[in-house]
């Protein structure tokens, strides 16, 4: 595999840009209660499932209302913590991002990172994540409590990995540095199979992989192809261990102030918003296979689950000892009922 002599810049590139681009959002939010241009952040790049959320919500907002949105992608404002935080200050008023990394200020959230918990058929997914009770009912309290109102929850695609060497059991993993988000359940996850879970800011993934740093990373195929993981990985393993969510959230400093009319705009261009992602993810995933592989990359779909399903069981136990297991039973059976 032929692979980039330069290390990748994006991480220097995010943190050159952020201070500036904070600074300039600083300077108008004394405006914001009279404004009309509310700000969206979102942690991937340009034509990803999150941008196309964030433009499909933007068109919705601005062709029925007066208002417009700023949408703002990875790096412009920082790395996914900084604009998580930056929402519940006020200075966003939306945010786009994996619920893998609100692990600390939500650990719940962790649950949707247990393997094999969630259907990977595409019909099965979209039926649960329109119906569950868990993620309609449940979590918005959850993210309310901690100054963040949840609109909307929707699948991004199915987890695969992507590595030097080829994977087809466990064993394969051993002792491999496997990227993983800020999550201590996803940690637990890669030390079963018997890797090496590495957190590192998404920034840094590529430099990364480039360098040796690791060995390996997990992402739906629709960010592998957007960020050109093929220049410097040789394998994609569909594990089917995961199937990743991302969550849409509101800032209350702007949500408590508004009518009920201009409320409902945001949870009617959140459900616009995912009709419009849920196509492009199923074209992205379609066509992303093919376009790896005519780039060089060896994609593993016959693997055989069970040996990483044994693997895993701990992961079921640890997340009941600590948060119990009525939200899991409650995944569980709509998982299986779908």
């Amino acid at each position: 595999m032929k692979a980039s002599t330069l290390v990748s810049t994006r991480s220097v590139t995010t943190k050159l840009l952020t201070t500036a681009s904070v600074g300039a959002l600083l300077l108008g939010l004394s405006a914001t209660a009279q404004a009309d241009n509310w700000r969206y952040a979102h942690e991937e790049y340009e034509g990803d499932v999150q941008d196309v959320f964030a433009y499909a919500f933007k068109e919705y907002i601005e062709e029925n209302s007066d208002h417009t949105v700023q949408v703002y992608r990875f790096g412009e404002l920082g790395e996914s913590d900084d604009i998580m935080e930056q929402t519940q200050n006020g200075i966003l008023q939306f945010v786009n991002q994996s619920p893998g990394f609100t692990g600390a200020l939500i650990p719940e959230a962790q649950i949707f990172f247990i393997p094999y918990l969630l259907p990977t058929d595409e019909e099965t997914v979209l039926t649960f994540f329109d119906e569950s009770k868990a993620i309609n009912e449940m979590f918005p309290e959850l993210y309310a409590e901690q100054g963040l109102e949840l609109l909307k929850m929707y699948p991004e695609g199915e987890m695969v990995v992507t590595t030097d060497e080829p994977i087809s059991s466990p064993e394969d993993m051993d002792n491999k540095k496997i990227r993983t988000m800020t999550n201590p359940l996803l940690s637990e996850t890669y030390d079963a199979f018997g890797a090496t879970p590495t957190p590192l800011p998404w920034g840094e993934v590529y430099g990364g992989l480039q360098t040796g740093i690791i060995d390996g990373q997990e992402n739906p195929i629709t960010v592998i192809v957007a960020t050109n993981f093929w220049e410097v990985q040789d394998y994609l393993s569909l594990t089917g261990h995961v199937y990743s969510p991302a969550i849409v959230l509101g800032s209350p400093i702007l949500l408590d102030g508004l009518s009920e009319e201009e409320r409902d705009w945001f949870m009617q261009a959140a459900a616009a918003s995912v009709d419009a992602t849920r196509e492009e993810v199923s074209r992205l995933e379609r066509e992303g296979v093919a376009l790896l592989e005519a780039n060089g990359m060896t994609v593993r779909t016959e693997i055989d689950p069970a040996p990483f399903q044994q693997a895993v069981e701990p992961a079921y136990e640890i997340f009941t000892s600590q948060y119990g297991s009525d939200m899991l039973e409650r995944i569980r059976e709509k998982a299986g009922n779908c």
